[in-house]
């Protein structure tokens, strides 16, 4: 069983903080896939409280038996699987997952630790990899548990399902109670999950996500399917199922809290190498960053420029116990950053890759600032017509870098047809990964908007 190390509270020490998308069989009206109706003498429906799992609260799997006989169950169920992961965000370096729920009709709800079963999970992965699964906030879960071997051959996302079915309120509490008319009273979202032994209210709390996930499941899909939707869920869904882990940010030490306070690029040394020192014990001890060092002790060192252990002990933070003992890791970056040459400092302003802020562009591009205006207006109309948040239509980013120099090519002379800047369009979206039904409501209008006019 793999040794987790207990986290650092830093207590006193000032820490900053097919695709299964068919509808429902009922093919009655939507009303009934929503929270139960008001008495005429009430003004809210009121929701019935889901205090505990039907069956109660399963034991978790420790053991690769205990595993085997899961997989057992579940291979006995029908239908696709509710899913869910616990992680320790916030108490951990890592995204790994510290508890995994699962659920499916006929077989009931399972609870499986990982964590010394991680390489007992085959028997699991046999035969739920083949399955649909059902998350809410997919993109969340999915990274870990592919980690561990695990991987759907469908998805289901109800979160992501909920914004393009135009639900104003997408947590999973919020949509439970409006579409199901029950209550899930969270709590322990939050909470260091990497702790041994799980509460039991924590693990009544698991199981209570996933025990609605299948119904809430039905009841989205039929709102999508009601509204002409389901393909371009099925695409949504698809394109995260199969989305590949991002690579990490550039210069992710720019994004210290306070670094704004800053203003010599010297002090930019500091904070990076701070950060990176860091980030390198946290990542070791799979530790949360903030409860290593907060930033706001490294932008504080950052500013008084330390050149003693003592010194740096009289800063905020750094002179207590538990930084202590790191103080001549934390004095030796300090030290490192004023020993750079100017030309290694880094600079002041954050390099970007793609367009500037967008609150540059009327200083340096008006032309490009009235495009992107036009282009969010129109963006918007489509928004309110189709009852999808703009953001889910298209990336703001590839909108941004489709109005700034996306189509520098048809911009340069007047020869370019309506319908070539239309194609223009399409393949530029396509390029940067938009789905078929983002293309095809935003190339065309897209284009109309981008279309040099003679006022610019």
């Amino acid at each position: 069983m793999p040794v987790v190390e207990e986290p650092e509270h830093l207590s006193g020490d000032h820490p900053d903080g097919g695709t299964g998308l068919s509808p429902a069989s009922d093919p009655a009206p939507r009303e009934d896939a929503a929270a139960p109706a008001a008495d005429s003498d009430s003004a809210e429906p009121t929701a019935v409280p889901l205090l505990v799992p039907a069956e109660g609260i399963p034991p978790v799997c420790q053991t690769a038996e205990a595993v085997a006989a899961a997989a057992a169950r579940l291979a006995g169920g029908t239908g696709p699987l509710a899913v869910d992961a616990e992680r320790a965000s916030g108490f951990r370096y890592s995204s790994r997952a510290y508890l995994i729920q699962l659920r499916r009709a006929g077989a009931g709800t399972v609870l499986i630790d990982p964590i010394p079963v991680a390489d007992a999970l085959a028997p699991l992965a046999a035969v739920i990899n083949g399955l649909e699964w059902i998350l809410h906030s997919a993109d969340q879960d999915l990274p870990g548990l592919a980690e561990l071997g695990l991987r759907p051959a469908a998805l289901f996302d109800t979160e992501l399902g909920g914004r393009l079915a135009g639900f104003p309120r997408v947590g999973l509490a919020a949509m439970v109670e409006q579409l199901l008319g029950r209550e899930l009273r969270k709590g322990h979202g939050a909470a260091d999950w990497s702790t041994r032994p799980l509460p039991e209210a924590w693990l009544n709390y698991a199981a209570l996500d996933v025990e609605l996930l299948v119904e809430l499941r039905e009841a989205v899909a039929a709102s999508l399917a009601d509204q002409g939707k389901t393909d371009w869920a099925a695409q949504e869904f698809e394109h995260i199922r199969l989305l590949e882990p991002a690579a990490p940010k550039p210069d992710r030490w720019r994004r210290t809290s306070g670094i704004h306070t800053l203003r010599r690029a010297r002090q930019l040394a500091i904070v990076r190498e701070l950060w990176t020192t860091r980030d390198t014990l946290a990542r070791g001890r799979d530790i949360a960053p903030s409860r290593i060092l907060p930033d706001s002790a490294i932008v504080a060192a950052a500013k008084a420029d330390p050149t003693s252990i003592g010194q740096l002990r009289e800063l905020p933070v750094f002179g207590g116990p538990r930084q202590r003992r790191y103080s001549r890791e934390w004095l030796g970056a300090v030290e490192r950053a004023r020993l750079l040459p100017d030309e290694d400092l880094p600079r002041m302003s954050q390099p970007y890759d793609g367009p500037p802020p967008v609150n540059r562009w009327e200083r340096r591009d008006p032309v490009a600032a009235a495009r992107l205006a036009r282009a969010r207006t129109v963006m918007t109309r489509i928004s309110e017509r189709v009852a999808v948040p703009v953001e889910n239509l298209l990336s703001p980013d590839l909108v941004r870098r489709l109005c700034w120099d996306g189509l520098a090519d048809y911009r340069s002379g007047p020869d370019a047809t309506a319908d070539e800047i239309s194609a223009a369009v399409d393949g530029f979206l396509k390029t940067h990964g938009a789905r078929p039904w983002q293309r095809e409501l935003a190339a065309e209008p897209l284009a109309a908007a981008l279309i040099e006019r003679s006022e610019d």
